[in-house]
């Protein structure tokens, strides 16, 4: 009889999963290891780059990378499937049934052991319980919800396009950013840049002032992640693009076609973006009777190991990790998500040894943020420069690039990744400027 393999699920293919099992892969033996990853997409997007496929300047057919091909070359099993529950007494996770558009049951419920559970789901966008956010606004957690915003703004522009044209109107696209983290920020450029280039396709009479951007921010500043000098180079960038910065609001409400303010006033909108903050899945506390804290990500050591189940990890926006000297957790950022991949992959080898395992070390790289082609604005810190250093320009735009490149590189390989890079350059040099389909 067959020696039974040892099975390691990884749940959650965003950029901590998807690195996680392509390094599993590698290292262990189909003989002896069975590698999973539960997912119910079917394609992976670099979240960071939604922004891009929102405002239409990156084609994510071309970027994506599919599950079934990846797993194929890097030797772990893809199932598509979305996680409902945990049985740790069982070990088993279980699946919940896959819908097609029709509603017809693609994969139905299943139930797969695992002997090692590495949790990789993500977070979602933070509705602090406001009323009407999730009715009413819209969100880049996913590309389907990016393609989603992308449609919406191509007709919305469309029809501004056709008043101004054959109707004599002075129309307005009115559209309201709520968050001035590196999300919102570098979405306000990315529209501002397509509105200017959307005259080259067609909409002749789509000038600057046809589009009008808000961009509220609760705290006293955008990018808090960033420098205050930095923060406040970007706030006047983006004035100079004409986007309206609105720093110190709160939102209190979410109205079809408005934005209420703590300040009493009403944001008039056609479309709303909230990308406020980042919360565990709300979801979770009915998977698993797992630790969660107050924004319900799941509560780890510094291990990355749960508080709960010495079988379990939890990795990325998901997991809330309080390290050692530390009050704030790890932050949900990308190279967190990759740092806690690389760690996970060393305690998972560990563990199936019965050693004892390490806790994980954060090292802050500084934070960068894109304003389209206009600009590029961040900080280099830690062991790079020595300390922090504030960079723009030419600079920080190869920095920024650097960041999607090490991340094509931790999903391919030192082999395979600069092939995909070059393709990736290639590619951008052939393809329209925006996609419009």
């Amino acid at each position: 009889m067959a020696e039974r393999k040892t099975q390691i699920v990884v749940v959650g293919g965003g950029a901590a999963g998807l690195g996680l099992v392509r390094k599993l892969g590698a290292r262990y033996s189909r003989k002896t290891h069975d590698i999973i990853l539960i997912e119910p997409n079917r394609t992976h997007v670099w979240k960071p780059l939604l922004h891009e496929v929102a405002a239409g300047s990156l084609d994510p057919n071309v970027d994506e990378i599919g599950y079934g091909g990846h797993a194929a070359r890097w030797g772990y099993r893809f199932f598509n499937g979305a996680l409902e529950r945990i049985d740790r007494e069982r070990r088993r996770v279980v699946t919940a049934p896959l819908h097609d558009e029709d509603g017809q049951v693609i994969v139905d419920r299943h139930e797969i052991r695992y002997d090692w559970l590495v949790l990789a789901i993500g977070g979602v966008a933070n509705d602090f319980g406001i009323p009407g956010v999730r009715e009413h606004a819209m969100f880049l957690e996913s590309r389907p919800q990016a393609d989603r915003f992308r449609q919406k703004l191509l007709n919305a522009c469309l029809r501004v396009n056709d008043r101004r044209q054959h109707r004599g109107e002075d129309a307005v696209l009115p559209i309201c950013i709520v968050g001035g983290g590196a999300t919102g920020v570098e979405l306000s450029a990315e529209l501002v840049d397509a509105a200017q280039a959307l005259r080259a396709y067609g909409l002749e009479v789509f000038d600057d002032d046809a589009i009008r951007i808000t961009l509220l921010e609760a705290g006293p500043r955008l990018l808090p992640a960033l420098p205050e000098e930095v923060s406040e180079k970007v706030a006047v960038e983006l004035g100079n693009l004409g986007v309206d910065v609105r720093t110190g609001t709160m939102v209190t409400e979410i109205a079809p076609g408005r934005v209420e303010t703590k300040d009493g006033a009403a944001i008039e909108a056609e479309m709303i973006l909230w990308a406020a903050g980042v919360r565990g899945d709300h979801a979770l506390a009915g998977m698993t009777d797992l630790a969660l804290s107050k924004q319900g990500r799941i509560v780890v050591e510094p291990t990355l190991r749960t508080a709960d189940d010495e079988r379990i990890f939890a990795i990325g926006d998901c997991a809330h990790c309080v390290l050692p000297g530390e009050e704030a957790p790890v932050p949900p950022r990308a190279q967190s998500a990759q740092q806690m991949a690389d760690h996970a992959l060393a305690q998972l080898d560990r563990a199936q040894k019965g050693e004892e395992l390490t806790p994980f070390v954060y090292r802050d790289k500084g934070s960068l943020v894109s304003l389209a082609r206009f600009n590029t604005l961040g900080s280099l810190m830690g062991n790079l420069v020595g300390g922090q250093m504030a960079i723009r320009g030419r600079l920080a735009r190869l920095a920024y690039m650097s960041l999607y490149r090490m991340h094509l590189l931790s999903v391919h390989g030192w082999i395979r990744g600069p092939v995909h890079i070059l393709a990736s350059e290639i590619s951008k040099a052939t393809r329209p400027a925006l996609k419009l389909h």
